[in-house]
């Protein structure tokens, strides 16, 4: 590959016209380290209101370190995977400490902190500091792949130090290009060498480069091993209400979900007679059935598959449970994946 003639064609197309996202306005590391964290696994459309809203709170290192975790876990709700803002605010702690609340200008020292890989370091590094460190995402891993025609598993940590090791290679030289390298890197896969479609290689600045291309092979790259199947777990859900306002507990501090609000569940798909038995073992009475509802949830690697009763009782429970009204509810982090369940909760505690 002619290294030159591709790393110019790839700057001049992204000069020529490119997304104007708001964290590619700035060069605070700061900023970036908030989109690039927010956007795994996310789309960009979806993540601009959330990075705005999120640095209007936390406009710094320091506001984000001393951030009230329940206040943080809200603002974080509907973007999902909160490992990845608990992680934020562990490191943000580590930067107040060890760096005078001021991201390391080294790529080493991010790659250290919690949440960050190689991936978000080279980011980091590249676009705030002008360092040369190659950022390989998905995105990245797809246009290489297809533009060397690499049959190699995407998933293996090899091949991914192989397309960190080509990029560097072609990295540019001048602070200014260092900065938009990646990015225009990773404009290209998102926006002409796309997931689950043919690749626009007419719109391709380096499609004259691209051995996928000349071979006939660029739509079946990247390759990938298959997942493995998701884990089922069933579970039911109950609602409980007593004096207009619903039971709520919090999650373990690690684990899935950790430290969010839930609605009381047990597990496995219950029937009416088995719920009332789980309820009543509570040390609650069951006055009164509302509603019962089914819903889904997919994660990375289980499947929640819910069972739900709406349902008014008499009594406290056990002390992990809390009794919250509607202002009570709107101001605790429940995750989506009780989504359905949120929303009837809701228009029960605005009925009664």
């Amino acid at each position: 590959m002619d290294e030159l003639n591709f790393t110019r064609s790839v700057l001049n197309w992204y000069d020529s016209g490119h997304r104007d996202l708001p964290w590619r306005r700035t060069k605070d590391a700061y900023s970036i380290w908030v989109s690039e964290i927010m956007l795994q696994q996310t789309r960009a459309e979806t993540v601009i209101p959330y990075y705005e809203r999120f640095l209007s709170h936390y406009p710094d290192v320091h506001a984000l370190a001393s951030a009230s975790q329940e206040e943080l876990l809200k603002l974080w709700e509907g973007l999902g995977y909160y490992s990845r803002v608990a992680n934020m605010q562990k490191a943000a702690q580590i930067v107040c400490r060890q760096y005078g609340g001021q991201l390391p200008a080294d790529y080493a020292a991010l790659r250290a902190l919690p949440g960050i890989g190689d991936y978000t370091a080279g980011a980091i590094a590249s676009i705030a500091f002008d360092i040369p460190a190659p950022a390989v995402d998905g995105n990245v891993l797809r246009v290489m792949t297809r533009l060397t025609d690499c049959h190699d598993d995407i998933s293996d940590p090899k091949t991914k130090r192989a397309v960190r090791a080509a990029l560097a290679e072609v990295m540019p030289e001048e602070p200014a290009d260092i900065r938009i390298f990646n990015q225009a890197m990773m404009e290209l896969g998102a926006t002409v060498c796309g997931p689950n479609t043919a690749p626009r290689c007419d719109d391709c600045p380096v499609s004259g480069l691209c051995l996928g291309r000349q071979r006939g092979t660029a739509e079946t790259l990247p390759v990938k091993k298959a997942k493995k199947e998701r884990r089922v777990e069933e579970k039911t859900v109950l609602l409980l209400m007593r004096d207009r306002k619903i039971a709520l507990r919090k999650r373990p501090k690690t684990g899935l979900l950790a430290g969010l609000w839930e609605f009381p569940n047990v597990e496995g798909a219950l029937d009416e007679t088995a719920a009332g038995a789980a309820v009543e073992a509570m040390g609650l009475s069951v006055i009164d059935w509302q509603s019962r509802l089914t819903a889904k949830h997919i994660f990375t690697h289980v499947e929640w598959r819910m069972t739900g009763y709406a349902l008014t009782v008499r009594g406290d429970g056990p002390a992990e449970l809390e009794w919250v009204d509607a202002a009570g509810l709107a101001a605790r982090s429940v995750p989506s994946a009780f989504a359905r369940y949120y929303e009837e909760a809701k228009r029960e505690l605005e009925m009664k």
